[in-house]
């Protein structure tokens, strides 16, 4: 694959923390458009990649190049650029919770793009349409949500800047297995309109199946594979098998292959 297809590019990555040592000579690439599962055991760090990536957590040691640029060698005015070509959903929604859906998702494009309230309002309601969620959903707050409707809503603001990669979080964490299902396929539709690139920090095995271009395993400190499925699943590794073709593990790629699979 060319560079020019490879978005981020992390080689010889270290994460510690006092004595204990989260990643080692961790190595991975983001390509452009594809969908990237990153799964493991409690404990590998997916989450700490996923903050290495975007600026949030200042690693250790070793390389992370983002649009061909060293994140890290860049001045702070730099990086704040290169930032807003992110975009992230975190766990929790990580909305403000004594503003509307409308002003949540306003705040970015007010202090970032410098629009003023009214354009990045009108802008506002646009990028939760986007999302799936009805008109009347931009005056709510967010206690006044259901769970998909919160994960809905911090995604409009995850995409208020018009972001070429899209980071998630557990992003079906807390929904039921209707709303997990919708939430997948909005993440495809999406990518396949904006033509987004998105990194996705899962444990939902239903999502690894129905969504994900690509598959990354963090285990022993690094990331062990990254590949399809087909080779995720026939990789030699204790954790893979347990985690792969256990019962969960087969259910979820019978299911999406439309139940044709051997049981």
């Amino acid at each position: 694959m060319a560079d020019k297809d490879i978005l981020v590019k992390v080689r010889g990555l270290g994460n510690r923390f006092g004595p204990h040592v989260v990643h080692d000579g961790l190595d991975l690439d983001i390509r452009r458009g594809e969908i990237l599962g990153v799964v493991g055991g409690s404990g590998t760090g997916k989450s700490v990649l996923l903050r290495s990536i975007v600026g949030l957590h200042h690693p250790s040691s070793g390389d992370i190049q983002v649009f061909d640029q060293n994140l890290w060698a860049l001045t702070d005015r730099e990086r704040s650029r290169i930032e807003q070509r992110f975009g992230i959903l975190f766990q929790g929604g990580a909305l403000f919770t004594s503003l509307n859906l409308r002003e949540n998702i306003a705040v970015p494009l007010m202090e970032h793009a410098g629009l003023t309230r009214p354009m990045a309002e009108h802008l506002a309601q646009m990028k939760l349409a986007l999302t799936g969620l009805p008109p009347e959903a931009a005056l709510k707050y967010p206690a006044e949500l259901s769970g998909g409707m919160v994960k809905r809503a911090a995604l409009a603001r995850a995409l208020a800047l018009d972001p070429e990669i899209l980071l998630l979080d557990e992003p079906t964490a807390g929904l039921d297995p209707i709303g997990a299902a919708a939430f997948d396929r909005l993440i495809k539709t999406l990518r396949d309109a904006l033509g987004l690139t998105v990194f996705m920090v899962t444990h939902d095995l239903d999502t690894l199946y129905s969504t994900c271009d690509r598959v990354a395993v963090l285990s022993q400190k690094k990331v062990l594979v990254a590949d399809s499925l087909e080779v995720v699943e026939a990789t030699n590794d204790e954790w893979i098998r347990d985690y792969f073709h256990g019962p969960r593990g087969r259910a979820a790629a019978h299911s999406a292959t439309g139940g044709t699979q051997e049981q």
